[in-house]
């Protein structure tokens, strides 16, 4: 009963104005949340969002990945990716996710989209951090190693994106150029600000939990995704 009312439009007062809505009118999820959930979930959107920008551009340097889909343009192509209706689970994916549908952008023999695997396969790995949900509360806990890892393995795709050839020598996938009068250092931005998203939370989650992160370094050329 007591949420029926707070649904209620508040009286109006006899100059017109409505009062100050009182403590009982806050939505009950908002009372179940620390200033370090807020934080989580607007870290979490904004790693997504920047996901969502590299897409498309992805999108437009590889024109013939998102031709794959079916889809009539970039941007319905990137609207299906995001939609939470599929979950990251397309066909296409063999079932993969997170490091493995990493890889399997840089697969030779793979024939499905390249862009779609590589961002589905970042961004179920930085779901995998966050456990896989998009709202926190005062009971849910976040890993901050985890969200540590998760930056690492951002930046060893990065160097795969920037390296990987096939067998006549060319880039699986274009992205970064910095060579000649045509430099493109934008994908190199967009993905500093997701690392640096995933760094900061998790120093933020260390602090609240007392937890040290174990900080691993390893040459980006020859390591292996760390676990999530």
């Amino acid at each position: 009963m007591a949420l029926l009312c707070s649904c209620a439009p508040a009286p109006v007062g006899q100059e017109g104005k409505r009062p100050a809505p009182s403590a009982s009118e806050l939505k009950a999820s908002s009372l179940a949340k620390t200033d370090i959930d807020t934080v989580a979930e607007i870290h979490q959107q904004e790693s997504l969002g920047h996901l969502r920008t590299l897409m498309e551009k992805l999108y437009r340097l590889n024109p013939r990945e998102w031709k794959k889909t079916g889809q009539p343009s970039v941007e319905s192509a990137v609207a299906r990716a995001f939609d939470p209706a599929y979950g990251w689970r397309f066909p296409e994916l063999n079932g993969k996710r997170s490091a493995e549908c990493v890889y399997l952008s840089f697969q030779e023999n793979y024939q499905g989209d390249r862009v779609l695997a590589f961002i589905a396969g970042l961004s179920t790995m930085i779901m995998s951090a966050y456990n896989d949900k998009s709202e926190f509360y005062v009971l849910d806990d976040l890993d901050s190693q985890k969200l540590y890892n998760s930056a690492r393995n951002v930046e060893i795709a990065v160097w795969k994106l920037s390296n990987t050839r096939d067998s006549r020598g060319e880039l699986f996938l274009l992205s970064n150029r910095n060579e000649g009068v045509n430099r493109n250092l934008s994908f190199e931005r967009e993905f500093g600000k997701l690392i640096a998203q995933q760094d900061t939370l998790a120093r933020i989650v260390a602090e609240k939990t007392n937890r040290s992160i174990v900080r691993i370094i390893q040459s980006v050329a020859t390591a292996v995704f760390l676990p999530i």
